[in-house]
Order: C-alpha cells, then sequence, then structure tokens
C-alpha cells in the first residue's frame, strides 16, 4: 500500500507524472482541483459548499477540501493506497492533513517535491492546452493532439488557460515561492521526503519518481 503526496510549482508535471505514478502503483490518483469540479458536479454536501465559495470569488475553506479528501482516501477505490496531487499548499494544510490521517490510522509513506527551473515551467505553461469537456491536458510541442483543437480522448475543444501566459505564470511561481517555502521546510525533515529535479523529459522524470520512491520504501 502507498500513501504518497506529490507537491511542486505550477508547471512541474504532478499530474502528468501523477496518472503515470499512480497506475503503476494501482492507487488511486486524487488531484484536488478534479475533486472540487466532481464534488461541485455530483452536488455532493461538501461540493455545494465549495461552489458557493468559487461562485463568491473566494478560495474554498481548508476544512471543506480535507473533508473531501477523506470522502476520496477512505471510498473503496482507494483501498489499496492514494496519491494527492495540489494538497497540501501551505503547513497549515500539511497540518491538518496529518491529523485527519492520523485519525484514520493512516501515515503518509512518500512524500515527493518536483522541482522545476522558472525557465522550464513557463515554456510548459506557455504551451499548455486542456479539454472543455473532460479536462484532459496536452502541449501544443510535447504532447500536441492528434487533430489541432480536438481532444484526442472524448473530442472536446481545446482550449488555453487565460493566466497560462509569461506575465502571469511569473506572478503564480512568485505567489508559489513564498507559500511553498516553509512546506518545503515541515517535509524536507520527514523520513518520508524526497526533491526529484523535474527538468527534463516525461520519461526521465518518470524514472527519477520512480527511484526516489523505491528508495523511500
Amino acid at each position: 500500500m502507498h500513501h504518497v503526496v506529490l507537491f511542486g510549482p505550477p508547471g512541474a508535471g504532478k499530474g502528468t507524472q501523477g496518472d503515470r505514478l499512480a497506475a503503476s502503483l494501482g492507487i488511486v490518483h486524487i488531484a484536488t482541483g478534479d475533486m472540487l469540479r466532481k464534488a461541485v458536479a455530483e452536488q455532493t454536501e461538501l461540493g455545494m459548499k465549495a461552489k458557493a465559495c468559487m461562485d463568491a470569488g473566494k478560495f474554498v475553506p481548508d476544512d471543506v477540501v480535507i473533508g473531501m479528501i477523506e470522502e476520496s482516501i477512505t471510498a473503496p477505490a482507494a483501498a489499496n493506497g492514494f496519491l494527492l496531487d495540489g494538497f497540501p499548499r501551505n503547513v497549515a494544510q500539511a497540518e491538518s492533513l496529518d491529523a485527519m490521517l492520523h485519525q484514520h490510522g493512516l501515515d503518509l509513506d512518500h512524500v515527493v517535491f518536483l522541482d522545476a527551473s522558472e525557465d522550464l515551467i513557463v515554456e510548459r505553461l506557455c504551451g499548455r492546452l486542456l479539454c472543455r469537456a473532460c479536462g484532459f491536458g496536452f502541449h501544443r510541442h510535447y504532447s500536441p493532439p492528434r487533430e489541432a483543437g480536438l481532444c484526442d480522448r472524448c473530442g472536446g475543444e481545446l482550449y488555453q488557460r487565460a493566466d497560462d501566459n509569461k506575465e502571469v505564470i511569473v506572478q503564480r511561481l512568485h505567489v508559489y515561492q513564498e507559500q511553498t517555502a516553509p512546506l518545503l521546510d515541515y517535509y524536507s525533515h520527514q523520513a518520508a521526503y524526497r526533491r526529484v529535479d523535474a527538468d527534463g523529459g516525461v520519461d526521465e522524470v518518470y524514472d527519477r519518481l520512480v527511484l526516489a520512491i523505491q528508495d523511500s520504501d
């Protein structure tokens, strides 16, 4: 059984590598954004609380997100383990996650920081394309769709997020660095923590990630 946290700056490859690693380990991949959208679409109690915050332009409170994560990791699909992608983002969230896991008699086996350079992150995010229908991601250069503008999976329209431009990305990275420095300090002293160099091709980074997981087993 594996309980994994995968974190890092936007564009570090958490979604791509998280999908691949979770499939390899036979565990559920819990991406915070996807989880929120699913809960809203299914109109769960927590989903409706999240929707009210998002509709008002506010951040979804940590207790609501933790509640959704708790539902996800205690579901039958997570019986073999889970990989959290996009959470926690700060020390307060990490402490809440630890407390919640403790209540269920669980621990984190692997905490992996994907560390990518700013230049590479900007290049990756500026070329990112997302499907409006299913949310699957492509890249203009690294993983283009078979047919321009259309999703390989569902045929939906591809688009580029408004904040995936260089000026906004650089600002997002600065905010991330401010928030994540204490989180790195929180995790880096723990035995489960590993840093993975996320600069390089998808396969190259994945090989490093697998070695990091094996090293902390």
